[in-house]
């Protein structure tokens, strides 16, 4: 999620803020709203300036929610207020991008203010494909390692980027796996530096990658995918 907004920013040469719920958020009476107040003053000092709030449904869900603490309940209203002020000074230029895995979560007025809704779907089978190649630029592998086949091995079991990230990170750790099984631990600590550098050696080899597979299920169930789907078809606007 980070890395989309990254990428805007970058595109567009804006000063790029990356923010958590957390850092906007304290137990001290007027500190949270302070908080919110710098954030924007710094960003329009920067500007032109990209601040992204990821999981931004903890600091703007539902208001009125009996769980909702009062820090909370007043730092959301100065992060709308200051929101609003965003188009004010055409030469002070501050976009706003939230990221959530919960957007029925959100209050309804951050989600007006939020224009531009977007669903980012599960990778599909191209996209994959280049995750893969992303994701093993740093390892050696075997010349049987087939990414296309891994793809299709994936075909509609919701593997997300992150799945795939952890699947990628699964099957390089299968070297480590099987001198480990071979070992036991005496032997393991007095041969530490030579295991390091077998393991840095030894290639990934396909099969790593399918067991991997079988270690590695997916984190999104099918329910999951009809909620955000049907959020999409009520709330998602046109890029």
């Amino acid at each position: 999620k980070t890395m989309l907004p990254k990428a805007v920013a970058s595109e567009c040469s804006t000063t790029f803020f990356n923010i958590s719920p957390a850092t906007l958020t304290s137990k001290w009476r007027g500190d949270s709203e302070k908080l919110v107040r710098v954030l924007f003053e710094m960003a329009r000092h920067y500007a032109p300036s990209t601040i992204f709030i990821d999981e931004i449904e903890s600091l703007c869900g539902h208001r009125g929610d009996g769980g909702e603490h009062e820090a909370s309940r007043r730092a959301k209203g100065t992060l709308l207020t200051q929101m609003d002020g965003v188009g004010v000074d055409t030469g002070k230029i501050v976009m706003v991008l939230g990221a959530t895995n919960h957007p029925w979560s959100i209050d309804e007025a951050m989600r007006r203010r939020l224009e531009k809704r977007i669903y980012i779907p599960l990778p599909d089978f191209n996209d994959r494909v280049e995750l893969f190649r992303i994701n093993t630029k740093s390892l050696k592998l075997s010349p049987d390692v087939d990414f296309e086949h891994l793809s299709k091995k994936l075909e509609g079991r919701h593997y997300s980027c992150a799945d795939i990230t952890n699947l990628v990170r699964d099957a390089a750790m299968m070297t480590m796996r099987r001198l480990m099984e071979e070992m036991d631990k005496s032997e393991l600590k007095r041969r530490a530096a030579e295991i390091s550098k077998t393991v840095a050696d030894q290639p990934t080899t396909m099969n790593d990658f399918l067991s991997a597979v079988k270690n590695v299920p997916s984190s999104i169930n099918v329910e999951q995918i009809q909620k955000f789907e049907a959020w999409k078809r009520e709330f998602e606007t046109n890029p």
